[in-house]
């Protein structure tokens, strides 16, 4: 299915990548974008192809924030945006929290404001070598949205959280890996082939175990350690029942790489 400024390709291995495609404008979010990224994340985690999901900019940037240039998309504070309670930058956070596929942030370039949000919301974060991440809301008189004061915290502590959301600075891709911002830097030289090949190792994983996994990750910072415990013993007996784990264990006596099909 199409997208208004999306780029959707599915490998067949299962990586399903969504490349935000207004280059032009560093792929800032107008109405149309701020619509489609969700519909098309739900669709991949609907999707049992789909077994990762790599989130991309098109061009040098990978995601500026609002289009603040484009008056449509101020016009998200009309009284429909604000009837919406979660408007769409709660929609871009939740769709990727809520995938059950692993999403990977494959930030190429710039990523700013809700950007920044959005490549906090996935569950890894590639980053090319040169590329920038900020939170820029102070820049412009603003506070934070897109869930940056829910991940930033837990991602690099309260301290580091609050100087770069005060600050609005530019984080370069080696203190984003040096703060555990960022999962992996990559070189900027063929960083599409670099992503899509970790992503590829990724998908060759039992699907099943990787969404359970995720679901653990994602409750894990709120969830009291006796229910942690419990949901993972539930989880892992989940995973005990699938055919994955028998050829998991065929593949281990035949000395062989086990090929799991989700089942």
């Amino acid at each position: 299915m199409s997208h208004a400024h999306l780029q959707v390709d599915t490998t067949p291995e299962g990586v399903r990548t969504i490349t935000l495609d207004r280059p032009e404008r560093l792929n800032a979010v107008n109405p149309a974008l701020a619509d489609a990224l969700p519909r098309a994340v739900a669709e991949a985690h609907a999707d049992d192809a789909v077994r990762v999901v790599v989130i991309t900019g098109a061009g040098r940037g990978f995601c500026a924030g609002l289009d603040l240039a484009d008056p449509a998309a101020l016009d998200q504070r009309s009284r429909t945006g604000r009837l919406e309670p979660l408007a769409w930058v709660g929609r871009w956070v939740l769709a990727l929290r809520q995938c059950d596929k692993p999403v990977i942030a494959a930030v190429n370039g710039p990523a700013a404001g809700a950007g920044f949000g959005l490549a906090l919301a996935a569950d890894l974060r590639l980053v090319a070598e040169g590329a920038t991440m900020t939170a820029g809301y102070v820049r412009r008189g603003l506070s934070p949205d897109a869930g940056v004061t829910y991940h930033l915290p837990r991602l690099v502590g309260a301290s580091r959280a609050a100087d770069i959301i005060l600050t609005g600075r530019d984080i370069a891709a080696d203190e984003a890996l040096r703060i555990g911002l960022a999962s992996a830097v990559l070189p900027a030289e063929g960083f599409a082939g670099s992503v899509a090949a970790y992503a590829q190792r990724l998908a060759a994983g039992p699907p099943v175990a990787l969404a359970l996994t995720k679901r653990l990750l994602t409750q894990s910072p709120d969830a009291p350690l006796e229910a942690q415990l419990r949901d993972e013993l539930t989880h892992i007996k989940t995973c005990f029942a699938t055919a994955d784990v028998a050829e998991a264990m065929t593949a281990f006596r035949e000395k062989r790489v086990p090929v799991f099909r989700g089942s």
